[in-house]
């Protein structure tokens, strides 16, 4: 079986996952619902529409209404990598959320999650 992109791969199927690390962290899915809105400039309603189509998680993040020019301010290691040396810029966007996420499950208040 050929092994699909991350790009490739069902919306609904990776938001449950990241959704599914926060939660067993003690973070809710509205938390992850508000840094993927701040990020992406979706908002929860039409995040729940996507979860509910076949939208794949590259199209999720290529049309992404309004991308937070903060997000910049994203820095780190996300598996190893460091996010802001990322050049391919929608992979760079993957791991932006991914690393949004993984400070809220860290326990990180929302206002330093949000970059305020």
């Amino acid at each position: 079986m050929p092994r699909q992109t991350v790009f490739e791969m069902p919306f609904a199927k990776v938001y449950s996952a990241l959704v599914g690390k926060a939660e067993r962290k003690g973070r809710t899915r509205d938390e992850v619902d508000e840094v993927t809105s701040w990020l992406t400039g979706y908002v929860p309603e039409q995040i729940d529409e996507l979860l509910s189509s076949d939208a794949t998680y590259g199209s999720f993040m290529e049309r992404a209404p309004a991308y937070n020019p903060a997000s910049e301010l994203i820095t780190g290691r996300v598996c190893g990598v460091r996010v802001e040396a990322i050049e391919d810029p929608f992979m760079r966007r993957v791991r932006q959320l991914d690393k949004l996420v993984d400070e809220l499950a860290r326990g990180w208040p929302m206002e330093k999650v949000l970059r305020k």
